[in-house]
């Protein structure tokens, strides 16, 4: 239980004074570009959140090597000083917005390749015909993984859009990783699971409902590298577990980013890499949720804004229900992947064609009406 609370007591009272000491870092730590397409919040908010985690992990190591698990702390401070190029250009990015994703990118690439070195965390198998053949070389293994480390990691960023959105699906895929963990014994990986799982949540009691504060680039890049580190480190020590897991876990955000670069690319004829403003996330909050219609200020906006997360939870619950069912098969969680795939098309298509399905309309009352009154729910067509 200590593993669990000792990080979410940290992060959450680290993450508070990082508030409260908001007037005297604000001019460099605070988002005050609200007109963005990917800019959904009311009013200016610091976006370094992820300060308070990263520290709170740091404390954990501080606590395991106090106890005498020497592999417990090894394994996390290697994950931590790994991850020092990822969350650290990231944190540069939210306070002097003059990093570039390329910048970002290769930082966490950077990340990825420590990893490889210092903690033997590298894709050597994938059970993909062709695939086993690439990363069965070191140079084949050493790309591999920091394509799928940093394009993990980019996805986090991509998913982090609204309040508690990336903060809980990384929990959630926390989760799974550790019950894995359980399953075949391995306590260094459940350890920093749990471990991760609480500091996140220390955080998530000041973004979630209110968006107090944000994860920022440093947040979100370094969470997706722990995570996609946990994952390699796990299919690394344990053939029993597929390799596709840990991909599995990450499917919705990998998926979003994937699509996005599809989308920008080819149907758009754009750079992969631009801001726009139909994510799924995107839609999901101008063309179902209702709280907002009719009224513009700060409030009913934050309240909107923090509404939209929840469906996207219950997509990223979609892929960890049959990732955790199938985790000994390769061939079961391709097919799950697919049917994702197909689950994920289906929706988009849906809202973004102003079709949506009745079930996923929720219109709040207006005007005193009841919930009920509000509309038919037949569609979301304005």
């Amino acid at each position: 239980m200590l593993t669990f609370f000792l990080p979410l007591l940290a992060s959450a009272a680290l993450t508070l004074l990082v508030l409260k000491s908001a007037r005297v870092h604000s001019h460099l730590s605070t988002d005050g570009d609200l007109s963005g397409p990917q800019k959904f919040h009311a009013r200016p908010v610091p976006r370094i959140g992820g300060v308070g985690m990263y520290a709170a992990l740091w404390l954990m190591v501080a606590w395991a090597h106090f106890r005498g698990e020497a592999g417990v702390a090894r394994l996390g401070a290697g994950i931590l000083l790994c991850g020092v190029p990822a969350f650290v250009f990231g944190l540069i990015e939210d306070l002097t917005k003059r990093v570039s994703p390329p910048v970002r990118l290769l930082a966490t690439s950077v990340s990825a390749a420590l990893g490889v070195a210092f903690l033997g965390a590298a894709i050597t198998r994938t059970d993909v015909p062709g695939l086993d053949l690439l990363v069965s070389t070191g140079l084949g293994s050493l790309l591999a993984t920091i394509f799928a480390v940093a394009g993990v990691a980019n996805a986090v960023n991509i998913i982090d859009g609204f309040n508690g959105l990336s903060t809980m699906c990384v929990s959630l895929m926390l989760m799974a990783i550790g019950y894995v963990a359980y399953e075949v014994g391995d306590r260094e990986l459940l350890f920093w699971s749990v471990a991760g799982v609480g500091a996140i949540l220390g955080f998530f009691v000041w973004n979630f409902p209110a968006g107090l504060i944000f994860l920022g680039d440093g947040g979100a890049y370094f969470l997706g590298f722990f995570l996609a580190e946990l994952g390699i480190v796990l299919i690394s020590r344990y053939e029993q577990v597929s390799p596709l897991f840990p991909l599995m876990v990450c499917i919705y955000p990998v998926f979003e980013t994937v699509f996005s670069i599809y989308r920008r690319r080819v149907l758009r004829a754009a750079p992969p890499g631009l801001p726009d403003g139909i994510h799924l996330h995107s839609l999901v909050y101008r063309r179902i949720m209702r709280w907002a219609v009719g009224a513009q200020d700060a409030r009913a906006l934050t309240r909107r804004n923090s509404m939209t997360a929840p469906y996207l939870w219950l997509l990223c619950i979609t892929s960890l229900i049959p990732a955790l069912l199938f985790w000994q098969s390769t061939f079961w969680i391709s097919i799950c992947m697919a049917v994702f795939a197909v689950i994920y098309l289906y929706l988009y298509w849906r809202i973004v064609r102003f079709r949506t399905p009745r079930w996923m309309v929720f219109r709040a009352p207006v005007h005193g009406q009841p919930a009920g009154a509000a509309g038919t729910g037949k569609s979301d067509r304005r």
